[in-house]
């Protein structure tokens, strides 16, 4: 739960608590204008920028198996049913970790546990530099794959925290920028990956390039971020958004977007290889165009729905999710290579879209909420932040499920059918039922207008999700 300062007060919270031997902000009420100006809006500012270098290393360290299965040529002995598997756990592990870390930055804080969690990078990574080489068991490889998932668990616990830093009507941006920063860090893999491959340079070369950025991400967040003290785990909290139907529902649709998002960006460079015969260095040309794209579209995804509303940008979303995974299965099945990028490449953008939207819709969905209970001003703020702050880990947890799902998908598919066809048949029934679940929920028949910035002139008022 997250509980603020008013007045002046608040406006004093910049500064360190020598006895919380750390970097500590005692007060903090981003809702209050005065004090947001002041200085609120630059210490949310600092915080946000060496966070997203954070996140954007533990991107780059959970998909890096994305782009080390390229370089496991045949002297490795894997077939591409054991590189989909390996993918797969790495993505899981990612999903699960969601969950603690999103309760870390309240147990430790939110820059002690950026140091932390960037420290730990370290483990898989050296692990990976020291066993990544032929005649190593796939089980090896599997364990150190496993390893690797904890850097998926970075963006739950800085969406956490970043969400604690910024006002509701900054949200969608903030939280976009954060994402899409992290989010980035898969192409930048990709593009080192390319370098590495192109000149002739092995997968260590790759892993040696990253233990020091991961000692730099650490250090500058030990020098330059902050915790604050009005940040702690509420289990009620947990408890009540777990029991919310929204928190599910908006799980389900995460699924469709950051879901594709990060399991297409582990399999895109295998599918290539695989059904249209790209050579490594071929395959490492393409793959980081989408993730590129639809990483830094993200902020744009959050913007759209702090302007028009999360729900209707959400929904046209997954029209063109639906449509563009169509074409996939048109140009798959005709083996037309040209084609099947550049339409991958757009629902890679779809996808990150999708991402900033579906994430702002949370916290103004429980906003909603609080303002149909009746509750007004920074109570209703207060109840809002509580339940968005307690749902997101689960929410990003789920969501990248999905990702599990994809690689589980292609694997299959690749087995049945020889090609990735089956899956995207799967993929569009999917992007059905999440457009339908959208309208459904959220958008339907309002019968109420309850939007997250006013109050409803009716007594008992009906909620109406559109605006969120």
């Amino acid at each position: 739960m997250t509980t603020v300062g008013t007045g002046p007060a608040a406006q004093k919270s910049s500064a360190s608590s020598p006895k919380r031997g750390g970097r500590w902000i005692e007060q903090w009420d981003p809702e209050d204008e005065g004090f947001w100006k002041a200085t609120g809006e630059k210490v949310a500012r600092r915080n946000l920028l060496y966070s997203v270098f954070s996140e954007h290393i533990g991107f780059s360290i959970w998909t890096m198996w994305s782009v080390l299965v390229l370089f496991m040529g045949p002297e490795y002995g894997l077939t591409p049913a054991d590189k989909f598997l390996l993918t797969s756990m790495v993505t899981l592990v990612g999903a699960v970790v969601r969950v603690p870390y999103t309760f870390a930055v309240a147990v430790f804080g939110g820059r002690n546990w950026t140091i932390v969690s960037a420290g730990l990078l370290l483990v898989p990574t050296v692990a990976a530099f020291a066993v990544m080489k032929p005649g190593t068991s796939f089980g090896t490889f599997l364990l150190i794959g496993l390893l690797a998932g904890i850097g998926g668990g970075n963006f739950a616990s800085s969406m956490t925290n970043i969400n604690a830093f910024f006002p509701l009507r900054k949200k969608g941006w903030a939280l976009g920028l954060n994402a899409g920063g992290g989010n980035i860090g898969v192409p930048v893999l990709q593009l080192a990956g390319l370098a590495v491959i192109g000149a002739g340079g092995g997968p260590r070369v790759l892993l040696g390039i990253y233990i020091p950025l991961i000692v730099v991400a650490a250090t500058l967040a030990a020098l330059r971020m902050d915790n604050l003290a009005s940040v702690t785990n509420d289990t009620g909290a947990a408890i009540d958004s777990a029991k919310d139907a929204h928190t599910w529902i908006m799980s389900f649709l995460y699924v469709g977007t950051f879901g594709s998002f990060i399991g297409y960006s582990f399999a895109f460079g295998q599918v290539l290889t695989n059904q249209f015969g790209r050579t490594p260095l071929q395959a490492a040309y393409l793959t980081f165009i989408g993730p590129l794209l639809g990483s830094l579209i993200r902020p744009v995804g959050g913007w759209l729905a702090d302007r028009y509303g999360g729900a209707r940008i959400t929904l046209y979303n997954y029209v063109g999710m639906a449509a563009a995974t169509a074409v996939l299965i048109f140009a798959s099945m005709q083996k037309s290579l040209g084609l099947f990028v550049a339409v991958f490449v757009v629902l890679f953008v779809l996808s990150g879209l999708g991402n900033g939207s579906t994430y702002k819709m949370i916290p103004g969905i429980f906003q909603a909420k609080a303002l149909a209970k009746g509750l007004v001003g920074e109570e209703a703020a207060a109840h809002g932040r509580r339940l968005s702050g307690a749902s997101m880990g689960l929410i990003g947890a789920v969501g990248a499920l999905g990702g599990v799902g994809i690689n589980m998908a292609f694997r299959q598919s690749f087995l049945s059918y020889g090609s990735g066809t089956g899956a995207f048949v799967a993929f569009l029934a999917f992007y059905g039922a999440c457009f339908t679940v959208t309208w459904a929920v959220y958008l339907r028949r309002p019968a109420g207008r309850i939007t997250v910035s006013g109050a409803s002139s009716e007594a008992k008022p009906q909620l109406s999700y559109a605006e969120v």
